[in-house]
């Protein structure tokens, strides 16, 4: 994964301006927060309220409904496991135990040591050859405990 800048306004002035421009600006400005710091801190909310002439209340919102804005850095590594309807008829709850054991934290959690940070997804449309998982963005499925453990293993030495 690509290292991230620490948070500056003047660096998050410039990523706003960029994208004020653009229809329908307020998603690609939270996105190039989440590519240029690895998440949206809660700093940003008021100034892209107030360059959008937005509420926080709307921002906030958006943060937090799409999985994709993170409001705290995340780990360096991110394992992001599907627990939709399809992907539990196929067991991933087992493998979602198995994974808050091998790491020793819970989903939305991140190790200790900053290196994994675990998230769940509701849906990665890879439902025909559920469980699946996303791991640092690399899609993996038909997983069980042994090919999820060989997934990690190639990520998190």
């Amino acid at each position: 994964m690509p290292a991230h800048e620490d948070w500056n306004t003047a660096r998050a002035a410039e990523l706003i301006a960029a994208g004020q421009t653009l229809e329908g600006p307020l998603l690609p400005i939270l996105h190039s927060f989440v590519e240029t710091f690895g998440y949206v801190p809660e700093p940003a909310v008021p100034m892209v309220a107030e360059a959008l002439n937005l509420s926080r209340a709307e921002v906030h919102g958006v943060v937090t409904f799409y999985h994709d804005f993170r409001r705290e850095p995340a780990g360096e590594h991110v394992i992001k496991l599907c627990r939709a309807e399809a992907c539990q008829s196929a067991g991933c709850e087992a493998l979602a135990d198995h994974l808050v054991e091998k790491l020793g934290i819970e989903f939305g959690e991140t190790t200790p040591d900053g290196r994994v940070t675990l998230e769940p997804v509701y849906c990665l449309g890879l439902c025909s050859i559920s469980p699946a998982a996303m791991i640092d963005g690399r899609l993996v499925a038909r997983l069980d405990a042994k090919r999820l453990d060989k997934a990690l293993e190639e990520v998190v030495r």
